[in-house]
């Protein structure tokens, strides 16, 4: 009999390395514990909660499993992330356990599913995740106002709910709607370029657009997620949004502004969180134009909004814990400094690029500088789990990464950096937490 436990870090991490490099009997062996994993023979495991008193690590993992199941069973994007919910759950919860996971956290391809049930034209390829496809914007500046509410009983909504569902059955985790903040939505259904245009010249179209989108589609359909699962969390992620994209100023008045006016009167709004806003060193920058992959016409310096004040306006739409993400490139100890000031929980992610295997030119440097990252954020996150008020579980239950947060994890990913990272993770330890009382998570502001 195959047991899951038998793969903890590094089996499971040394076994995909093996999977991903072609080898035939790694291919056969992850049949196997995917053919028990899809059977629930595993589901007991997934239920036990992780240690209170420990770091922990947590990864969005979705592009990973779809990888294995497409190369495993040929099941494509489609397929799996619309029409089996037990085997979706099933196969992301195992990759976290391949991967050295204790805490457990759910994730799918969240943007693409916060723009098909408006009718937005999708491109899903067989073996990659869903996208909008930018050919054909869902709406303009004519006819955005036409945009209606969606049914949230039918298409994707149902199958997020029932993701939903069964990820609450086997690992007891309070269900976490995970859908596009209104800025995002809006570079998604209106045009990346477009949006970035009226940011520039017409403000208060972008604001009535996002208003609107909070008002018509995500404002109902987070009241339908509360509905369904009165014990419910949501997670709102607005990467378009960010200060790296629009500037620090527009990040503060329009992408936080929009969720705030959505959040207005709503009864779970402390159970509600924007974490991904990235490209916090801006606030640091002089004002220049810069190119890029997505070129940006806003401008890129703060205006007068400095690193700890747009910190503050992150807090009031993700109250629960602070994040520090890759690409924010600020110092960990910035970080550090907030969390304990906020007193709440500390979260940092490892990006992408940082474990992408076809994006390293230098693998042993990579290693070096990776595990002295990982070794600095968990050196921080200890000291703050180590002065700040926690509740007696750690928020080990919480549905939100924790920590350390791997934010992609895929079938091009360099797993012998991951596993640097999950060492650096278990070297951690235990820490002190027995003179703190359980403490609130601050409510949202205004």
């Amino acid at each position: 009999m195959i047991r899951i436990e038998d793969y903890s870090s590094p089996a499971g991490l040394k076994l995909l390395s093996r999977w991903q490099s072609g080898d035939d009997e790694a291919r056969r062996e992850m049949t196997a514990i995917f053919d028990a994993a899809l059977a629930g023979d595993f589901d007991g495991n997934f239920a036990e909660p992780a240690p209170a008193n420990e770091i922990h690590a947590t990864a969005s993992v979705h592009m990973l499993a779809l990888a294995l199941l497409f190369d495993l069973y040929g099941i494509n994007s489609e397929h799996y992330y619309k029409t089996d919910p037990y085997r979706y759950v099933r196969a992301n919860l195992t990759i976290s356990r391949l991967l050295g996971m204790k805490k457990l956290y759910m994730t799918w391809a969240l943007y693409a599913l916060t723009c098909e049930p408006l009718g937005q034209v999708m491109m899903y390829p067989d073996r990659f995740p869903p996208g909008a496809d930018p050919d054909f914007p869902l709406i303009n500046k004519q006819n955005w106002r036409d945009l209606k509410t969606p049914d949230f009983s039918q298409g994707v909504p149902k199958a997020i709910d029932d993701i939903l569902r069964v990820t609450e059955e086997l690992t007891g985790m309070a269900p976490l709607l995970q859908i596009s903040a209104p800025y995002s939505l809006a570079a998604d259904i209106y045009g990346q370029e477009p949006l970035l245009a009226d940011v520039v010249h017409d403000p208060d179209n972008v604001n009535a657009l996002l208003d609107h989108l909070g008002d018509t589609v995500l404002g109902p359909w987070m009241d339908h997620h509360i509905e369904t699962f009165p014990n419910g969390w949501i997670e709102l992620s607005d990467a378009s949004g960010s200060p790296f994209f629009i500037g620090a100023e527009n990040c503060v008045n329009m992408s936080i502004r929009a969720i705030r006016h959505m959040l207005r009167d709503k009864p779970y709004a402390d159970r509600v969180y924007d974490n991904n806003y990235r490209g916090d060193y801006v606030t640091q920058a002089q004002k220049k134009a810069r190119g890029g992959r997505r070129r940006s016409a806003a401008p890129e310096a703060g205006n007068g909004i400095d690193l700890r004040a747009l910190t503050k306006a992150k807090v009031s739409v993700n109250p629960g814990f602070i994040m520090r993400l890759e690409a924010d490139k600020v110092d960990v100890a910035f970080y550090e400094g907030q969390a304990i000031e906020y007193n709440i929980p500390l979260t940092s992610g490892i990006g992408s690029v940082q474990i992408d295997r076809n994006s390293i030119a230098d693998l042993e440097a990579a290693k070096v500088e990776i595990a002295d990252a990982a070794r600095a954020y968990v050196q921080s996150i200890k000291r703050v789990c180590e002065t700040i008020d926690l509740p007696e579980d750690n928020h080990v239950m919480a549905p939100w990464p924790s920590h350390i947060y791997f934010e992609d994890v895929n079938g091009q990913s360099q797993f012998d950096l991951v596993q640097l990272v999950v060492d650096e993770v278990q070297k951690g330890g235990v820490f002190d937490r027995t003179s703190h009382a359980p403490g609130p998570i601050a409510g949202l502001a205004g």
